[in-house]
């Protein structure tokens, strides 16, 4: 399932509950869609909502955020703007995140992480931990933490309960991405400009333990599908199963377009992987019929290797006992290039 938009989208959300998608423009647009199996998503408004463009956006209680610095809060059934939060940040808006029912957190392009109480209107949480703009940032609910990544090339946690930083990496040689928590809360993984993942070990979060070679272009984005397991998201267009420790690229699962992949997100019962590109379109996927033909692909390389390795033949082969056989090895192959029911929506530009 696909949907043209007629601007570059820069970020998608979908709905808690329901079965809607939204999208925020480069022109300061949200589009919202309705999908259904076996159909294309039916586009139920567009809606001017910022100045300048919409960076980010999600389905919250009430608000969203633009490049214009302000948060804005639109009604989903209408697209309209129900509250604006002018002069939110001195800067533009760049990421948002849902941290509870009522809190979200923005991050700017000076690095200024801001939490904001959706009921209240009010900012409740400050932090200036990043000299660059914030990438990408994920709440830990278990220990009340935001970790976020900047393209000063730093990996931040705050800690919400006590108003402060906690701790920050050293800088890396790459712009930090993407960000996603995996192994039960153990690694930490980063997308960076060159490819690398980067991954930390929790509690140790000055320098990075390990560094996986995998892509050959920029990891903008990351879904986390399960604890040994990741979807990245690249700038050459690709969809890819990544496992994590051991590291490496299970398989592609699907080719968006030749352009930099903005976005990836679940539907909320995770049926469909959405993704939106540089090719203007928005894109539904079927998430098991992509797991499934990853497993038939898998299926048949061992069923090729486990021929090649076998003597169908019956023809008898003079060996001379001295020599070793040859092992086979295997290159993977790369591109080139608030959880509850709610009414409104938070975009940010």
């Amino acid at each position: 399932m696909e949907a043209l938009h007629e601007e570059m989208p820069f970020d998608l959300a979908f709905h808690p509950s329901s079965p809607l998608v939204a999208t925020s423009l480069i022109t300061g647009e949200l589009y919202l869609f309705r999908y259904a199996a076996e159909s294309q998503p039916e586009r139920l408004f567009a809606a001017k909502s910022h100045k300048e463009s919409c960076r980010a956006v999600r389905f919250v209680e009430s608000g969203n955020g633009s490049a214009d610095c302000s948060i804005l809060a639109s009604d989903v059934e209408t697209g309209k703007p129900i509250a604006r939060l002018e002069d939110a940040h001195e800067n533009g808006i760049n990421r948002l995140v849902c941290l509870t029912e009522t809190t979200v957190a923005s991050g700017d392009d000076e690095g200024c992480i801001k939490v904001w109480d959706t009921r209240e209107r009010s900012c409740c949480n400050t932090f200036h931990c990043h000299e660059d703009y914030i990438s990408d940032m994920t709440y830990v609910s278990d220990s009340n933490q935001i970790l976020a990544t900047s393209g000063d090339g730093t990996l931040s946690v705050s800690n919400l309960r006590r108003n402060k930083v906690k701790s920050q990496s050293e800088f890396s040689e790459d712009e930090l991405l993407s960000v996603v928590v995996m192994k039960n809360g153990k690694k930490v993984v980063c997308g960076t400009p060159s490819g690398a993942l980067l991954l930390y070990s929790w509690g140790f979060f000055k320098d990075c333990s390990d560094r996986f070679l995998g892509h050959a272009q920029s990891v903008d984005t990351m879904l986390k599908l399960d604890e040994e397991t990741l979807i990245s998201g690249a700038s050459d267009g690709v969809i890819r199963l990544v496992g994590i420790l051991p590291n490496r690229i299970i398989q592609p699962l699907a080719e968006h377009s030749e352009y930099p992949i903005e976005a990836l997100a679940f539907s909320n019962d995770r049926n469909y992987l959405g993704s939106i590109s540089h090719d203007k379109m928005l894109k539904l996927w079927d998430l098991q019929d992509l797991l499934n033909r990853q497993q038939l692909v898998q299926d048949d390389k061992l069923g090729e290797q486990d021929s090649d390795d076998s003597d169908d033949d019956g023809m008898d082969v003079d060996m001379d006992p001295n020599s070793t056989k040859g092992s086979r090895s295997t290159k993977t192959s790369k591109g080139q290039s608030s959880d509850r029911p709610t009414s409104d929506f938070f975009a940010d530009l």
